[in-house]
């Protein structure tokens, strides 16, 4: 992780110049309104600061899944009112993304000047990171600026193979993503402490195999925590378990034990006969007293408490994943309750966290505490494969 990378700091003057800004803009739309204006805030300080500085700012952005052929539900002319209301400046939408109609708008505009080119999904050339469609996009520009992490894990011609052709440098939103990153497991400051949950041990394997070497305290929960507990001879019940993977769970912790990294799992749990808001099948009990009948839905108190303290020993926090099944309550309480331990250590300056993945975001927005930790990450599917050690296109297109 620890490459460096040339930001906007390093581009000179942008005065006159045409800037491809690559963007996230992939918002959700209900009734034609952007209903989720969150990413396009994260990139407006990079467009911002282009602008205010005379560049003439060209937003590359995919919108949905058209599959290479121009589809008018996805046009990134949707989109073109919320991106100018946000940035509070006229932004022009161009139907295309190269070629004469794009020469010919750079020719009218003036210095500080906002371009929303069309979906670049539309054109095959862009998922097949085509070189030729990449070439003819540049001929447009005198620098690329990447702003969009969450779609760096794709090798895109947006993405990847542009940033070879034009001076390339990484946006403000991410270039904070990736010191952030980079603090958390590039060149984190020890003891290091990663909490993983959801569902699935299966979605997360490659994550918790990476994680091993990495951290010092490995906390497992969620429905991934049964498939370990299994793994260990306990008895889950009708709890979410995948049985066939508990081999895949053992060299995990025999992995861990080799690499002097501890596995916590909890010792008491939140069961139920159904899975159901507050059901009056309700109980707290210890992880071997789990009925035939009943399912694992939360961790415990007590083991909330005990990894609480073990946060307190750390300074450094990275966090993919709720504990239990959080949308419902009480199933709530443990994340919520980790959650505002990690918060108040980060707000204080002895911990420096970093969460990201959807269900994160969700569920620390859900315990009010995402502005309090040190850094949130918005991005999916790149953030995951981030946490898998996986070298991403889009970043590494950008080192120097």
């Amino acid at each position: 992780m620890s490459r460096q990378f040339a930001t906007l700091d390093d581009a000179g003057d942008v005065h006159g110049k045409v800037a491809l800004v690559r963007v996230d803009l992939n918002m959700p739309m209900h009734d034609a309104v952007v209903t989720d204006l969150t990413r396009a805030r994260a990139v407006a300080p990079t467009i911002l600061e282009l602008a205010d500085a005379g560049a003439k700012v060209l937003l590359l952005a995919h919108f949905g899944r058209p599959k290479g052929e121009r589809n008018s539900t996805m046009s990134t002319s949707l989109i073109q009112g919320a991106v100018a209301d946000v940035l509070g400046r006229e932004v022009m939408f161009i139907p295309e993304v190269a070629g004469p109609v794009v020469e010919q708008t750079i020719g009218i505009f003036r210095p500080g000047d906002i371009g929303l080119l069309e979906n670049t999904r539309f054109w095959q050339g862009e998922e097949a990171n085509d070189a030729d469609f990449a070439r003819a996009i540049a001929a447009n520009g005198d620098l690329y600026v990447n702003d969009a992490f969450s779609a760096a894990h794709r090798a895109h011609a947006s993405t990847e193979a542009l940033a070879h052709m034009l001076p390339a440098y990484a946006g403000r939103a991410m270039q904070a993503e990736l010191d952030a990153l980079d603090k958390a497991l590039g060149q984190p400051e020890p003891p290091v402490a990663a909490v993983v949950g959801g569902a699935k041990v299966s979605t997360k394997l490659a994550v918790l195999e990476h994680l091993v070497g990495r951290v010092q305290h490995l906390i497992i929960g969620g429905g991934m925590a049964n498939t370990f507990l299994a793994a260990r001879g306990v008895n889950v019940g009708k709890s979410l378990c995948e049985h066939d993977l508990t081999g895949q769970a053992d060299a995990i912790m025999a992995a861990a034990d080799r690499a002097g990294c501890t596995v916590h799992l909890p010792y008491d749990v939140v069961v139920a006969t159904e899975f159901a808001a507050n059901p009056p099948s309700l109980r707290t009990c210890n992880v071997h007293e789990v009925a035939a009948d009943e399912m694992i839905l939360d961790i415990g108190p007590r083991a909330v408490e005990a990894l609480a303290d073990v946060l307190k020993t750390c300074r450094t926090l990275v966090w993919n994943g709720p504990l239990g099944a959080f949308e419902t309550q009480p199933f709530d309480t443990a994340t919520v309750t980790l959650a505002r331990t990690a918060a108040a250590l980060s707000a204080e300056g002895s911990l420096v966290s970093v969460a990201g993945g959807g269900d994160t975001v969700a569920a620390l927005n859900h315990a009010g505490v995402a502005g309090d930790f040190s850094y949130v990450s918005t991005a999916g599917g790149a953030f995951l494969e981030w946490m898998e050690g996986r070298e991403l296109p889009g970043v590494a297109a950008l080192a120097r």
